[in-house]
């Protein structure tokens, strides 16, 4: 097997994944994944894909992320991940789709509007 190189992103990160035959070891940049994400709730999103096909301990990945928060970030790599299994092997679609690791999550902070001191606040009312 080569090396399967996938590109995921949320908000404004953007995740690119490498998939080789190993061990399970998962690597972001140049850390291991549990140093890089500290809370159990984004280290399970990084592995749920893995998770659900069993190939937790099937693969080494390495990750290079940049932009956004951690959150986005997280999201960004299991979008890459689970597009990397679906390419290795076509019957990981059936488990990962409707789980729905597969649909690019594409909402965006809305832009800040002049005149204002957010994106959605209301301008000043006056009846006259």
């Amino acid at each position: 097997m080569d090396t399967i190189h996938k590109i995921g992103r949320r908000k404004t990160a953007v995740a690119r994944v490498y998939v080789s035959e190993g061990k399970g070891s998962i690597v972001v940049n140049k850390k291991d994944y549990k140093d890089y994400f500290t809370t159990p709730t984004l280290q399970y999103k990084i592995m749920q894909a893995l998770n659900l096909t069993d190939n937790a301990t099937a693969f080494d990945i390495k990750v290079n992320v940049f932009g956004g928060g951690v959150t986005g970030q997280a999201e960004a790599i299991r979008l890459a991940i689970s597009r990397a299994l679906v390419q290795l092997n076509e019957e990981n679609r059936a488990i990962l789709k409707p789980e729905g690791l597969l649909t690019r999550d594409s909402r965006m902070v809305e832009r800040k509007k002049f005149g204002q001191k957010k994106a959605r606040k209301k301008f000043q009312f006056s009846k006259r």
